[in-house]
């Protein structure tokens, strides 16, 4: 096994699960789950943070409820079990992505210099708080995936279109500059953490062009290109590949898959509102099963291995344990009003999980730990 290579989980819902009453298994055995993935070749961690991810009355959105208090406790787990860990700032309160970059309630008034004085300030104070607690992260993400930028409508770019398909002027100088504030953040309080900058669908070599083409022409300090690469929404392994090929070459930049899943099953389950469907299945080669699942893991992994160069760092799995389990929810009531109810109740992510319903471990983990 090559232990540079990273073999990735964001597990940033674990602690909402275990309090759910979800365990784990590995060939029978029940065991913790940071031991199973480790056991399984698993080297990093990734968790995400959000600002304040609680109403008025202290009632949680879901999602975990990743505040800085959960990243602390995760942090310590990943430590003790000597893994790697990458921390994703979101900049909002829940749910940040292509489609929402929701300020935080406390910067919804803050503009200008104002608002960058608080993404800088803030970035930096858990930082050192993680360093008070020797938990400083090995990788940093500025922002979840901002193809479109982040801290709306302040640092906001037209949405980006498909190549083939008219695309808008996109003017990066406004959400560079907010950029830049967590980046010197990050450099004054952490510098010997990766800045990651992570953009979405993966297979698409004319967005990541324009996009990094802008940072370079704008001076942006960065180390390595964070992907999301989902195959049934983000083009084929072979559209990826020539993605992470180009841009590795190109700026010069190690390339992450920072999040990615496939199911392992289309059968419903009570609490459930699975994402993965038999439409989105059809977009893939992969069947829907435990070793269609097991297929793409390895041929994503060989994919990433023959960039060039070396510079296929690795992949992160995205909640591979997230199965149903008591009041584990992507969106609370509360978390819907947050996000203008856009967010789905219940479990949306059970079938693409990498244990199965009961939390048997599937055979994908023995793929990532063969690989």
């Amino acid at each position: 096994m090559d232990k540079s290579f990273i073999r990735g989980m964001d597990i940033s819902t674990l602690l909402e699960l275990e309090k759910s009453g979800a365990v784990y298994y590995e060939n029978g055995q029940q065991k913790e789950l940071l031991d199973i993935l480790k056991n399984n070749g698993v080297n990093l961690i990734r968790l995400r943070i959000w600002n304040d991810p609680y109403d008025e009355s202290g009632c949680v959105y879901g999602g975990g409820g990743n505040d800085f208090d959960s990243v602390l406790k995760m942090a310590e787990k990943i430590r003790k079990k000597e893994l790697m860990f990458l921390l994703d700032f979101h900049y909002s309160d829940f749910w940040t992505d292509p489609k929402k970059q929701v300020k935080p309630k406390k910067w919804k008034s803050l503009s200008g210099d104002a608002l960058k004085a608080a993404l800088y300030h803030y970035t930096e104070q858990i930082l050192l708080e993680l360093k008070k607690n020797d938990l400083v992260p090995d990788m940093v993400q500025i922002g979840n995936e901002i193809t479109n930028g982040l801290l709306w409508p302040d640092g906001q770019l037209p949405t980006y279109r498909n190549r083939e398909k008219e695309q808008p002027h996109r003017d990066y100088q406004h959400m560079f500059s907010l950029l830049e504030q967590g980046i010197r953040a990050v450099r004054n309080a952490a510098d010997q953490a990766k800045i990651i900058l992570h953009l979405d669908y993966g297979g698409d070599n004319g967005l990541y062009r324009e996009w990094f083409d802008a940072a370079t022409d704008n001076g942006i300090d960065y180390d390595m290109i964070g992907l999301s690469y989902y195959p049934y929404w983000h083009g084929t392994l072979e559209d990826l590949e020539a993605n992470l090929q180009d841009i590795s070459r190109r700026y010069q930049k190690d390339v992450l898959v920072v999040e990615t899943s496939y199911g392992f099953t289309l059968e419903d389950r009570e609490g459930c509102s699975l994402l993965f469907t038999k439409e989105l299945a059809a977009q893939t080669k992969y069947a829907p099963t435990p070793q269609g699942q097991k297929e793409f893991i390895e041929e994503l992994i060989q994919c990433i291995h023959r960039v060039k160069d070396r510079r296929g760092r690795g992949f992160v799995y995205w909640e591979p344990a997230w199965i149903p389990a008591g009041y584990s929810t992507w969106a609370t009531p509360e978390g819907q009003k947050y996000m203008g109810d856009t967010a789905p109740q219940g479990n949306t992510w059970a079938n693409q999980a990498l244990f199965d319903y009961n939390g048997n471990a599937l055979p994908a983990l023995a793929a990532i730990r063969d690989s």
